[in-house]
């Protein structure tokens, strides 16, 4: 039988990878489920091994199904650059550009950045996701991602980083509150507090959880909101407290009865970052992405 695959059959195996199911990958595929597995199990048939290992909570890859992976993820790459060189001769041709995030990134600094970008780039689209800040750099250093924007926190090992934004996390309280006339608050001083917060799987909460978890304490949610105005409006309510990015609580504090207090905590403060693997050999839309990123607003 023959292993040549078709770049469609690459492109379904990377999307399985990337999301951790068949399921899943035939999702972004657009494809049937049943279709999806058959085209794996042809793939594996023609090679001789198991690409995947297969359990109840999705799909891990084998060494050969990593290595796969790899070289899926270049052949990716090369047909980006094949686009953007061929672009100003076929013009039906679009680019793509994954971008990974953290709720800050995600909510306060790229919506308008992102928009110029895509208005002056008509052929390229760009998938947008959010994740922690460790997740987004193993995924630009694995090639799922094309760019990632992190706190400066997380090492970011053999990825090249650029300044971004300066992004700080701020306590958010009803002017009624008995803490809300103090200048400053440690996070700490807030874990005894009912806390409203983003919902979903937001990086923005797992970020709280984690710092709460190593003082020893699980944050208690009264409600979770899609929205940081939302949040603010309950915390003017005095259902809970709130941290949030200092940009977001900052435009919320001149129409409400709330107070936006500094947190000491020196993770509090960050410096978000471009990353990549490299700017060498990226297609040049994703070249022309990064300097938007660094343009100043």
């Amino acid at each position: 039988m023959s292993n040549r695959f078709e770049l469609s059959d690459l492109r379904l195996f990377l999307h399985i990878v990337e999301s951790g199911s068949i399921t899943g990958g035939a999702q972004r595929a657009h494809m049937a489920l049943a279709s999806a597995s058959a085209r794996i199990r042809n793939m594996e048939d023609a090679l001789g091994t198991p690409l995947l290992e297969r359990g109840r909570r999705g799909v891990q890859t084998t060494d050969a199904g990593r290595a796969l992976a790899h070289h899926a993820r270049m052949m990716a790459q090369q047909m980006e650059q094949l686009r953007d060189e061929l672009g100003q001769y076929a013009r039906g041709l679009k680019g793509h550009i994954r971008l990974l995030c953290n709720t800050s990134a995600m909510t306060e600094f790229l919506p308008e950045v992102l928009a110029r970008f895509l208005a002056r780039h008509p052929h390229t689209d760009i998938e947008l996701e959010e994740k922690l800040s460790y997740e987004v750099v193993q995924a630009v250093i694995d090639g799922v991602a094309d760019v990632g924007i992190i706190a400066d926190s997380t090492d970011s090992g053999p990825l090249q980083t650029y300044p971004f934004r300066q992004d700080h996390l701020v306590a958010v309280l009803s002017k009624r509150h008995p803490l809300a006339r103090r200048k400053s608050l440690a996070f700490a001083e807030l874990l005894g507090e009912d806390f409203v917060g983003l919902s979903g799987d937001s990086a923005l909460q797992q970020h709280l959880s984690g710092h709460a978890t190593r003082a020893g304490k699980r944050l208690q949610y009264r409600v979770r909101l899609r929205s940081f105005d939302g949040i603010c409006r309950m915390v003017e309510h005095q259902v809970g407290v709130a941290v949030l990015p200092e940009t977001a609580a900052l435009a919320s504090t001149p129409h409400m009865d709330i107070r936006a207090i500094p947190l000491s905590d020196g993770w509090s403060r960050r410096q978000l970052l471009i990353c990549v693997r490299g700017l060498e050999g990226l297609p040049g839309p994703t070249r022309e992405l990064i300097q938007a990123l660094q343009a100043h607003p």
